[in-house]
């Protein structure tokens, strides 16, 4: 089995890392992990065209900010977002967020 230091790879990577096809070699699923610095915010959160994911909030909040409104995403919470969902996050707090968003292909495809 191989191992990812996604921790090292995310901050290579601007602060987002993709576990995906090309180091896995299949399609069915990937992960992304992601770090806010303090005060970070505006990154996009949409699955692609087939695709869900999941989104968790692993050791802080998360804000959404979504055309509904806003809301927060507690530490240790995680939320369903459907194909044709999109939305942003931002980190509300004074130290570094991490977020890990896991995927697969929708059902219907």
């Amino acid at each position: 089995m191989k191992t990812f230091d996604l921790e090292a790879l995310s901050k290579l990577m601007g602060g987002e890392y993709v576990l995906g096809t090309k180091d896995l070699h299949s399609k069915a699923c990937y992960m992304i992990y992601g770090r806010l610095k303090a005060g970070e915010g505006d990154r996009l959160i949409k699955p692609g065209d087939g695709y869900e994911e999941i989104l968790c909030a692993v050791d802080g909040p998360l804000l959404i900010h979504a055309e509904s409104g806003k809301q927060n995403l507690s530490r240790g919470h995680a939320m369903h977002i459907k194909q044709d969902e999109f939305f942003y996050i931002s980190n509300p707090g004074e130290d570094l967020v991490r977020y890990i968003l896991a995927g697969g292909r929708h059902s219907d495809q």
